[in-house]
């Protein structure tokens, strides 16, 4: 296990070079989308138009924030369970994406799409969204502002703490977790 500081949106090389159980804490550009909002993104990709941001490097963080209390700009913000997007999300990995953020497994079509396409998917603790929250230092709705918590965010991070899960390698911490690299044995 190591640990990182990386930047959004995401290198190919950063991306290649972490591994499942590494920690990562990552500051820059993530974007916020869940079930809802990965339907309409397929949408526009079928009818060849333009997506509301850049997928080139992109994280993308399965999260229906809540709303920001006065003072903040975002609410608790805790990530969603990941399966639900499992049919999107090689889709968007071959078109550049390079992470993904959630919590729970992920199918075989997205650990192989990580392989093929060098990407990664991370663990954002879950049960924390309020302490995930303060390392969000920026949030503004960049599309499908009618979907409420699930419309598009552009979030500005800094220092997010993530766990790799899966890697570009195949590596996956839920097969054959090192429990003695995580510090659980």
């Amino acid at each position: 296990m190591a640990e990182y500081r990386i930047n959004s949106p995401i290198s190919d090389a950063d991306a290649k070079m972490l591994r499942a159980g590494d920690v990562v804490f990552l500051s820059g550009t993530i974007y916020t989308a869940r079930d809802a909002a990965h339907k309409r993104l397929m949408e526009l990709i079928d009818a060849g138009k333009e997506l509301p941001f850049d997928l080139k490097g992109s994280a993308i963080y399965y999260v229906g924030p809540s709303p920001a209390p006065e003072g903040r700009p975002i609410g608790s913000a805790g990530p969603t369970t990941s399966y639900r997007m499992d049919s999107y999300a090689p889709r968007l990995h071959a078109l550049g994406s390079k992470a993904s953020i959630g919590k729970g497994k992920r199918n075989d079509a997205v650990k192989q799409a990580l392989k093929d396409h060098g990407a990664v998917y991370f663990g954002a603790t879950g049960g924390a969204g309020a302490l995930l929250s303060m390392c969000i230092t920026a949030a503004k709705v960049v599309a499908f502002d009618e979907l409420g918590p699930e419309a598009i965010r552009k979030l500005t991070v800094k220092d997010f703490p993530l766990l790799v899960i899966n890697d570009s390698v195949g590596g996956d911490l839920y097969v054959k977790p090192d429990l003695k690299a995580v510090g659980l044995e």
